[in-house]
């Protein structure tokens, strides 16, 4: 029995990395895709190219596998090896996508890129020598004895509260730290692995002969997976909007992977039975993978936005840019738009916008007063 659950850790181990590497390789397919087009005079959309439809399959395929791996190895397994994805687009991304280097400046900006990988490299092998080997079969039954246990319950109970704090100090109190934002994708994404594991599982043993469509459970965990999944994406396309992807990356795979683990400790009892060693050196390898994820997104170049604006400096009565009192120009951030200027409705007129005098021809007679504009008498003083 033993024999076969590690065989099936094996399977699941080597599909999840399967699915993260092609799908890293799809993202870099793409990106180069975009970066050809920009970089020549070829009218084309992207969409289409060959080269942009091969990297949305290979996208599809990827995705395809690790959804099928969910099936096969225990949740806390299968998630921290994502870390997968981010060593295949260190090396693809220095090899085929970076920008011209020289040679004297190559171990100063990469050597914490190649450090990171390898950290994360030893961190893997790890995670699949000491994963958990507890894992059930996926039945209806299983799941629903799960969901109602009291267990799983007191913890879904704390994840709501701190979700509900979290969501309220974010939306009322605009909180908008990356941890607080990444935090709130990680809840959603802890629901989300764990109704992807129990949608996989039951979908292997339907097609194995063992039908599960029928419990209404399948259907339950099958809404939660696609509403947590939407609502986590669209958390993490505001904090893009706010802070670098590299951040992101590294402070949401920490974040993500250890609530993740949680949960399916929680939920599918991961653990349970484990000898204290294999524990500790399954906590060594995730931390062994945080810290070499973190290296190489730390050595990613920060992108620069594009922010337009019009120096006000010379004009008197005006606050420049960089004072702390009235901005010229809201931060743009990634946006490409034109801001606009703050309403000075209930500023004094020093700070009003300066009119240019407009002096008034006479045409032989005072009666002609419908002019258009107003006419500025100035003193010999001014």
């Amino acid at each position: 029995m033993l024999h076969l659950l590690e065989k099936e850790n094996l399977i699941g181990a080597l599909l999840a990395i399967f699915g993260h590497l092609v799908v890293s390789i799809a993202l870099n397919l793409q990106k180069y895709c975009h970066i050809r087009l920009a970089g020549s005079k070829d009218p084309r959309a992207y969409f289409k190219t060959k080269t942009w439809w091969l990297g949305l399959f290979l996208m599809l395929l990827g995705e395809l596998g690790v959804f099928a791996s969910y099936a096969f190895a225990p949740l806390s397994l299968i998630v921290p090896l994502s870390a997968v994805s981010m060593i295949a687009s260190a090396i693809i991304g220095i090899i085929f996508i970076k920008e011209k280097w020289k040679p004297k400046d190559f171990l100063r900006r990469y050597v914490l890129s190649f450090v990171g990988c390898g950290l994360a490299i030893v961190g893997t092998y790890l995670l699949v020598t000491f994963a958990p080997n507890s894992h059930e079969k996926m039945t209806g039954e299983n799941i629903t004895r799960h969901l109602v246990s009291w267990p799983f319950l007191l913890y879904m109970l704390v994840e709501i509260v701190l979700f509900c704090l979290l969501l309220y100090f974010y939306k009322e109190k605009n909180a908008n730290s990356v941890v607080v934002i990444l935090l709130l994708v990680a809840l959603l994404g802890s629901m989300t692995v764990v109704t992807v594991k129990a949608v996989a599982g039951m979908l292997m043993l339907s097609i194995q002969g063992t039908l599960q469509l029928h419990y209404p459970i399948f259907y339950v965990m099958l809404v939660c997976m696609v509403a947590t999944a939407v609502y986590q994406a669209a958390f993490l396309s505001q904090a893009s909007q706010m802070y670098d992807s590299s951040l992101i990356a590294s402070v949401g795979y920490i974040l993500s992977t250890t609530v993740a683990i949680t949960a399916g400790a929680v939920f599918y009892l991961d653990f349970l039975g484990e000898d204290a060693l294999h524990i500790c050196m399954f906590a060594l390898g995730c931390l062994i993978a945080f810290l070499g994820v973190f290296l190489i997104t730390r050595n990613r170049k920060k992108s620069i936005p594009f922010e337009p604006y019009i120096s006000m400096d010379a004009m008197p009565g005006m606050q420049n840019m960089h004072d702390k009192g009235m901005t010229v120009q809201p931060d743009l951030k990634a946006s490409f738009s034109y801001g606009a200027l703050e309403n000075n409705d209930n500023i004094s007129e020093i700070y009003a916008p300066a009119t240019l005098p407009i002096m008034q021809e006479e045409h032989g007679s005072r009666s002609a007063s419908g002019v258009p504009y107003r006419v500025l008498e100035h003193t010999k003083k001014e």
